[in-house]
């Protein structure tokens, strides 16, 4: 056995066993760092199979993002994980339901193109060949922005609105509250900004809410 093999079935081991323990794990926080052990290992494949720029954003984006905060949220808000767990079995044949329906799809996804393997149309690889002198990231690249341009476009369209979305949703005017105003903060001047107080010696400063009391 040479080394890439030994390596492909050291990530995959790891990696299937760290899934398995993400929905084994009793506690949150284990079960967030064996999805980041996953992650990493994941991204050890795809370095094996030439996708260094994937195994990239596998770990900027997935670990460094997307997990770590789930780590925070769940350090941060005391979710009771029991009483979420009590009502499983309620819930369990509307899942299994679910997933019967997303197994039959695979199954007739593959089986499709088992039956008709020249159906669908052949995907553009974005591995470069060996010795073309054109990186994984290039290609990709290449790709990206000439043939699937447009879809890639709408896609950050989307994720756009949906961030908008997000914001207007969830922003709320509460009475009572300071909010910080832009436009008060750069018409302020001299006159607004500072207040020169004729003081006697001797005498204290009393703040105006004060004075007025």
């Amino acid at each position: 056995m040479t080394l890439a093999p030994a390596f492909f079935y050291l990530f995959a081991f790891v990696t299937v066993a760290a899934g398995f323990m993400v929905i084994a794990a009793k506690n949150p926080v284990h079960a967030v760092l064996f999805l980041i052990l996953a992650f990493f290992n994941a991204a050890g494949l795809f370095v094996l199979l030439g996708a260094e720029f994937l195994a990239m954003i596998l770990v900027v984006v997935y670990v460094g993002a997307v997990a770590v905060l789930f780590l925070f949220v769940v350090m941060m808000l005391d979710v009771d994980f029991a009483e979420l767990r009590a009502g499983f079995m309620k819930n369990a044949p509307l899942g299994a339901f679910i997933g019967l329906i997303l197994l039959a799809e695979l199954v007739l996804v593959v089986g499709f193109q088992m039956v008709r393997p020249g159906a669908l149309a052949a995907p553009s690889a974005p591995i470069p060949a060996p010795g073309s002198g054109i990186t994984n990231a290039e290609a990709i690249g290449r790709v990206l922005y000439t043939k699937y341009v447009y879809y890639f476009q709408g896609a950050g369209l989307i994720l756009l609105v949906a961030m908008i979305g997000a914001i207007v949703l969830t922003l709320r005017h509460k009475e009572g509250v300071k909010r910080q105003s832009i436009a008060a903060q750069v018409a302020r001047g001299k006159k607004t900004a500072i207040d020169v107080v004729q003081v006697a010696p001797g005498a204290a400063i009393v703040p105006p809410a004060r004075a007025s009391q």
